[in-house]
């Protein structure tokens, strides 16, 4: 499922416009990047939890030259999924 496709199933279960839904899916995607980018985590009950983990610096190997590089620390988005999400994909 892409967005306009996410947008459009948003707009039939609420029975809201697809304006206002994109309007909804935009607000909550920019959200979560803004929480994110703050270090802060979001935990919706049942869902899951969205939250910035921090990947420790390695080392690691050029695959075309076999030479070993350094890979510099990051902050990378992770999503954990909750129970009640996990046992709806069961």
């Amino acid at each position: 499922m892409n967005k306009s496709e996410l947008v459009e199933s948003v707009a039939k279960k609420a029975g809201i416009t697809k304006d206002a839904a994109a309007k909804a899916v935009n607000a909550f995607t920019e959200t979560v990047a803004e929480t994110l980018k703050a270090r802060d985590k979001i935990v919706i009950a049942g869902f899951g939890t969205f939250e910035a983990k921090e990947r420790a610096e390695r080392m690691a190997h050029n695959p075309s030259t076999g030479a070993e590089m350094k890979i510099a620390a990051t902050t990378v988005p992770a999503f954990k999924a909750g129970k009640t999400l996990k046992d709806a994909v069961k």
